[in-house]
């Protein structure tokens, strides 16, 4: 098997609103975050996260991890807008657990926090962006979230 290779496509730090607590629905325990904000910065890309583009509907499974159904608005450095979609996954020992729901600082050595980016837009600059594969890994803090997102080659 052929080892994976990447490159840093950027780090992306999003300011989340109040989580919205919908209980449980038929898919389980449902949470939805809005995204207040946020940058990325990298290389090749970066600008803001649009404010009340954005939004996770956080889904707390039967196993107690976390998946997440993200949807995102990016405007470059050039105002291009840019669609960011990711699903993802994050899932820590209870006690980290409880930690990270407090909103204590918890390094992301502790706990797991991964995601898939796909990105869609109608700019010829950055039309390279439709046709890659990305991943990140996360780190969940207080009031916010940072993503370091890589682009696989």
């Amino acid at each position: 098997m052929t080892e994976l290779m990447s490159r840093p496509l950027f780090t992306l730090s999003l300011s989340l609103h109040p989580i919205q607590e919908l209980g449980r629905t038929p898919a389980g325990e449902r949470r939805v975050v809005p995204v207040s904000d946020g940058r990325f910065e990298g290389d090749r890309l970066s600008g803001e996260v649009l404010p009340h583009g954005g939004s996770d509907l956080l889904l707390t499974r039967a196993d107690g991890s976390f998946q997440q159904d993200v949807r995102l608005t990016l405007r470059t450095g050039d105002e291009a807008l840019v669609l960011m979609t990711y699903r993802g996954v994050r899932h820590a020992a209870p006690e980290v657990g409880d930690r990270i729901a407090r909103g204590e600082a918890v390094d992301r050595s502790e706990y797991y926090l991964r995601i898939t980016p796909f990105f869609e837009t109608a700019s010829p600059a950055h039309a390279w962006l439709n046709r890659i594969v990305a991943v990140g890994i996360g780190e969940r803090r207080p009031g916010g979230v940072t993503y370091d997102v890589f682009e696989i080659l």
